[in-house]
């Protein structure tokens, strides 16, 4: 009875191990599906959120950019209506010419340096650079004594040659003297009279004077200075005429003579024009450089021009004396186009012209404008055709006048 009994717990305690564990196991599992249903929510609930940010986001950015385009078109509509301020000039009738350029140095034609021709040293200094001279004027003199000696002896030479060939003369005459004799004395004479030219040459060249008039440009000699035959000592220059040589390619020279009229132009300082003309034209071009050498002769230069000035030299070549003239500031230029700005009353047009020759500020207007027609010259940068403008003269406007040009340099540049 009594193993029965043990038999009969130990199956009822089983049993109840096994209902407790199913339990258990139910219950976790029960736990994990609510976990994992928790989670599946959460997560729709924030899928759902973010959308309804994104959307809320994107709602916010359209109305920000709607918001900016009403503001920006508000803005033009503004700057439509605001007068542009611009400077104006009125567009003239006029002389205009083409010109053929080169630049060269302007030199006098007349230059020399004033050598000395025999030894000695310089006694005195007659002259100083900057000084005028005129033809033959003493420039310096050197120590004659050895050549003052030199002559004295030829002199006495001479004499006596000269009187040993008069005896001779009278004694071949009469047949004293052999032909010979005579002949050895003839030569002797006219050995000493070269001698005593030479002489006289070298005595006189210890006086340094001007070989033309003009202007002592250079002293390369001091006082008491020892010089040799060849040595420098002065340079002189003839100021009259100044002379331009440019070299132009061939195919520019076809249609120049000589006196064409010519603009010269001092690149030191170019207010300083002056006229002047082709004096020659080679006949030959250089193979080398395919070029022709032209000489351009100045016409009164002004007294600022100096020689050796570096010159911009112009030829005319083509002149249209009743042109219709525009600045040049005016000007809009686009590829192979051109246009400008017409002031008209209060605003605007655009208007497309024909640009022809150019000089200096003022171009040519082939067709698009008549002289008397006011354009725009400064402040044109942001103009439209239509737009409304303010045309500034007052002085008071000069800061605004002095952005205008800055802007109008930038678009016609």
């Amino acid at each position: 009875m009594t193993e029965r009994s043990e038999a009969k717990n130990g199956t009822r305690r089983g049993k109840k191990l096994w209902r407790w564990m199913s339990l258990a196991v139910a219950v976790l599992l029960l736990v994990a599906g609510a976990v994992t249903l928790m989670n599946v929510s959460a997560a729709r609930a924030n899928g759902a959120s973010t959308a309804e940010q994104s959307a809320d986001t994107a709602e916010n950015a359209e109305a920000t950019e709607d918001t900016g385009d009403e503001k920006e078109g508000e803005e033009e509509e503004d700057d439509a209506k605001t007068p542009v301020p611009v400077e104006v000039a009125a567009v003239s009738e006029g002389s205009v010419s083409a010109y053929t350029s080169s630049t060269a140095n302007l030199v006098a034609e007349n230059e020399v340096k004033v050598l000395s021709e025999v030894e000695g040293r310089v006694l005195t200094l007659r002259v100083e650079e900057g000084d005028w001279v005129k033809n033959g004027q003493v420039l310096a003199t050197l120590v004659r004594d050895d050549q003052a000696i030199a002559f004295k002896k030829a002199q006495l030479q001479e004499t006596n040659a000269r009187a040993a060939f008069d005896r001779a003369t009278e004694l071949v005459e009469r047949e004293l003297i052999s032909r010979e004799e005579f002949d050895k004395l003839s030569i002797d004479y006219e050995i000493a009279q070269q001698e005593l030219a030479e002489a006289e040459w070298a005595l006189k060249k210890t006086t340094i004077i001007a070989p033309f008039s003009g202007r002592i440009t250079a002293r390369m000699t001091q006082l008491g200075q020892h010089v040799r035959p060849g040595d420098e000592l002065f340079q002189v220059t003839d100021f009259d005429p100044l002379v331009a040589r440019i070299y132009l390619p061939e195919k520019d020279i076809v249609g120049l003579a000589e006196d064409r009229d010519v603009r010269i132009t001092l690149q030191a300082d170019e207010g300083v024009q002056f006229e002047g003309r082709i004096r020659q034209i080679s006949p030959v071009v250089d193979i080398a450089t395919g070029t022709v050498k032209l000489t351009i002769e100045a016409i009164q230069p002004p007294r600022a021009v100096r020689p050796g000035g570096f010159v911009d030299v112009d030829i005319v070549r083509e002149t249209h004396d009743r042109a219709v003239l525009l600045p040049r500031e005016a000007v809009i230029r686009e590829l192979q186009k051109a246009h400008v700005f017409v002031a008209q009353d209060d605003i605007v047009v655009k208007r497309d012209i024909a640009l022809g020759l150019e000089e200096g500020e003022n171009v040519e207007v082939v067709s698009g404008l008549e002289a008397g027609e006011v354009v725009v010259v400064a402040g044109q940068g942001g103009l439209k055709d239509g737009d409304a403008i303010k045309v500034i003269t007052d002085t008071e406007d000069a800061a605004v006048a002095s952005d205008l040009e800055a802007d109008s340099a930038d678009v016609s540049g």
